[in-house]
């Protein structure tokens, strides 16, 4: 089975998480477009979806999708049913790091205003520590060196993403090199850096469940 087929079946197990009646959050990346060209077989089953990236948001309503606004979904909702995302990276304890397509920090809000994260991924993004893939950080232009100064300091690689700016005006930077043994402690003393809008690892938005794809099919990990 090929890394594509396996994510085409985990984008498919994901279905099952989704409730008729009910407002999906839908994350960005090529695992997530599987989910949301399988999730146009339930759109009139479901209220709508908010996207987590203006991508996103056009690749739902090309599927005849409803697409809504967080703010405008939590004036219908209390919040969302479910969050369904890919990530780049995973741990033994479902701690995640994502952000390698840029929308990391609409990525969190999304995840944070659902009832629960499914992570849909190949076996590929199984590691023992965080860190194999470059951390990404969204961060205000302003504060670009400050923020390269301490992402060396803690023994990292920072390089700016050339040429990219995220769906809310910034830059980003990817910091090689990392291994990352304590991620919530980490995720929360890069947020603590001024200008830093947030980083790609996911302790605190963690998911709640993964569907790995592996060659002999889809395997749950937490639950």
């Amino acid at each position: 089975m090929t890394q594509d087929e396996m994510k085409q079946k985990v984008a498919e197990a994901a279905l099952q998480h989704v409730k008729g009646g009910t407002i999906v959050g839908v994350g960005t990346g090529s695992t997530a477009n599987m989910f949301i060209d399988a999730l146009a077989s339930k759109k009139d089953d479901i209220i709508g979806a908010v996207a987590s990236s203006e991508v996103t948001a056009e690749r739902l309503a090309g599927h005849g999708i409803v697409v809504l606004d967080l703010n405008e979904a939590l004036t219908k909702v209390d919040s969302l049913s479910v969050y369904i995302d890919g990530a780049d990276e995973f741990d033994a304890d479902k701690n995640l790091t994502k952000g390698g397509g840029g929308a990391l920090t609409r990525e969190k809000i999304v995840a944070a205003a659902s009832d629960f994260f499914v992570c849909i991924v190949d076996e590929s993004k199984c590691v023992a520590h965080l860190g194999a893939f470059p951390l990404p950080i969204e961060v205000i232009p302003m504060a670009r060196e400050l923020v390269m100064g301490v992402a060396g300091k803690i023994g990292g690689n920072p390089i700016l993403r050339e040429g990219y700016t995220t769906d809310n005006g910034n830059i980003i930077i990817d910091v090689h090199g990392l291994t990352i043994a304590d991620p919530r402690g980490l995720e929360d003393e890069l947020n603590s850096i001024p200008g830093v809008v947030t980083n790609g690892i996911f302790s605190h938005q963690g998911a709640d469940v993964i569907l790995m794809g592996t060659p002999d099919g889809v395997e749950t990990i937490g639950l």
